[in-house]
């Protein structure tokens, strides 16, 4: 099983380090090298990260306050050249805590602890009912729909659409609020506006998503990339 990460690190040494290391390692797939916590929000929001191996003295912004930031973060490895910050990286919830200079085989000991992990939550995610029912609020209803029924929801100025098989619902939350609640069930962000069930995707043709029901969608080429990756291997 195949990790996107991230690199957010300052220091064009440590950089070249965690590339080398990343390439040597065999199972891990480097999406992009940030060298502050800032630029890394843009690719956050557009290509599924799993890991990010991250300093945690950044200029801006610090590792640590970059992590409070995210609500719902992939797995985090810290990386720093000042002990002091173990026991606060541990309270933080990251998955292991490199100190710098690192070797190699220490380097493999926290990738081994992130895929483990990985694997756990995909089981996890694996484990719950595609049929699960939601409730949606919908005006003044709320609406139980299964997510089994969801081809794909859209965004729609002030509110998004969610559509199914024979019909669609309002709904006042927004795309990204439906992105995190519905990762863990195969639905992942393909455009800046379409959020899709990839379980009913037939067909990937150029930048356009075939779906079930007759139902063709853009697929933004910043997100392109993520979808064959994950699902198209």
């Amino acid at each position: 099983m195949a990790l996107n990460c991230l690199i957010i690190e300052d220091q064009l040494p440590a950089q070249r380090i965690l590339k080398r290391y990343i390439e040597d390692i065999g199972i891990l797939r480097l999406v992009s090298t940030h060298s502050d916590a800032i630029q890394a929000i843009g690719t956050l929001n557009t290509q599924p990260i799993d890991l990010i191996f991250l300093d945690i003295h950044l200029p801006k912004l610090s590792g640590i306050d970059f992590l409070k930031t995210l609500k719902n973060p992939p797995l985090i490895i810290l990386t720093t050249a000042f002990s002091d910050y173990a026991i606060e990286s541990y309270e933080s919830d990251v998955v292991d805590y490199l100190l710098k200079p690192f070797s190699f085989e220490r380097f493999v000991k926290a990738v081994s602890k992130a895929t483990n992990l990985k694997q756990q939550i995909i089981s996890e995610s694996s484990a719950k009912p595609v049929s699960q029912g939601i409730f949606i609020k919908s005006g003044y209803e709320h609406i139980r729909i299964d997510l089994a029924d969801v081809i794909y929801i859209k965004s729609d100025a002030d509110y998004t659409e969610i559509h199914l098989k024979s019909k669609k619902h309002l709904s006042s939350e927004p795309l990204k609020n439906w992105e995190e609640q519905l990762g863990a069930f195969q639905f992942l962000r393909i455009h800046k506006s379409y959020l899709v069930n990839t379980t009913k995707i037939e067909k990937l043709v150029g930048n356009q998503i075939f779906l079930q029901e007759d139902k063709i969608i853009p697929i933004g080429r910043a997100y392109k990339d993520g979808l064959i990756s994950r699902y198209m291997k």
